[in-house]
């Protein structure tokens, strides 16, 4: 009976998450589109001038929101062996006669810690518009760089996401987010407000893990859905795949390779 109950569960959180990861890409999908549709019809120039314009507080709270369903987006794969985990302890407490609480309030802290990352990265952009040092495609390769010092930031952003993947914050960061079961032992909290702060504490855990990367959306582009993809397909990876600390190793040898060819380039034009 528990097995059938814990298979259910299983099924359900499973299919729960790949909606909402879904509906999340489903609305980037309609917001790229959106904004290449706007660009076809205006023009690069008077897209690189309505770049240029001010912010606003709905445009602050337009960019906030698309930051924050990027991020459910990139990140909710990667949490589904914590909330698998998460629910099956709660099944068997369950049926032991113990308080449950739903794993939907686990995944309410754990989307908040993204949440305040996408505050964070909002305001990093806002201020890079109002310094004219993002191009229409919401790169650092603005006319507020001037000549070759777009390549230079690039390479300040690649060769910063690289050592990150090999100092220990980045290493310990990466275990808690490997190891569910130890994770929740270690810090167990009753009740729904324990389990949203549950939540919220694995979010900074996977945060500390993860923000480098996804600095590096300012490099490659915040609305490039290639990009974003292949960073999200990496974070899974590199979570749940054999060997993941060498996995992180050689993509930080990689993203400093990156980041010296780039100065280098900068250099000699």
């Amino acid at each position: 009976m528990l097995e059938t109950a814990l298979k259910r569960d299983r099924a359900l959180i499973i299919l729960g998450l790949a909606a909402i990861t879904l509906l999340a890409w489903a609305y980037l999908f309609y917001l790229a589109r959106d904004m290449s549709s706007m660009a076809d019809m205006a023009g690069m120039e008077m897209a690189a001038s309505a770049m240029m314009t001010r912010w606003g507080p709905v445009d602050f709270i337009l960019m906030f929101l698309m930051w924050a369903v990027m991020m459910v987006a990139m990140m909710t794969p990667s949490a589904a062996p914590m909330l698998l985990t998460f629910a099956a302890i709660n099944r068997r407490r369950r049926e032991r006669g113990n308080p449950y609480v739903p794993t939907g309030v686990f995944l309410a802290g754990y989307l908040l810690a993204w949440a305040a990352f996408s505050l964070a990265a909002t305001s990093v952009q806002w201020a890079l518009h109002s310094a004219s040092l993002l191009s229409p495609a919401m790169a650092v390769t603005g006319p507020g760089l001037g000549p070759g010092l777009g390549p230079v930031l690039g390479s300040v952003l690649l060769l910063a996401a690289g050592i990150f993947q090999w100092t220990p914050l980045k290493n310990a960061c990466l275990r808690h987010c490997r190891t569910p079961m130890g994770f929740i032992t270690n810090d167990w909290r009753e009740g729904r407000r324990g389990a949203l702060l549950m939540g919220l504490h694995h979010g900074g855990y996977c945060l500390g893990c993860c923000w480098a990367l996804m600095g590096l959306l300012f490099l490659l582009g915040v609305m490039n859905l290639l990009w974003i993809a292949a960073l999200s397909a990496f974070v899974l990876v590199e979570k749940a795949a054999p060997g993941a600390p060498w996995v992180s190793r050689i993509t930080g040898a990689a993203l400093v390779a990156w980041g010296v060819w780039l100065l280098i380039g900068a250099w000699m034009t």
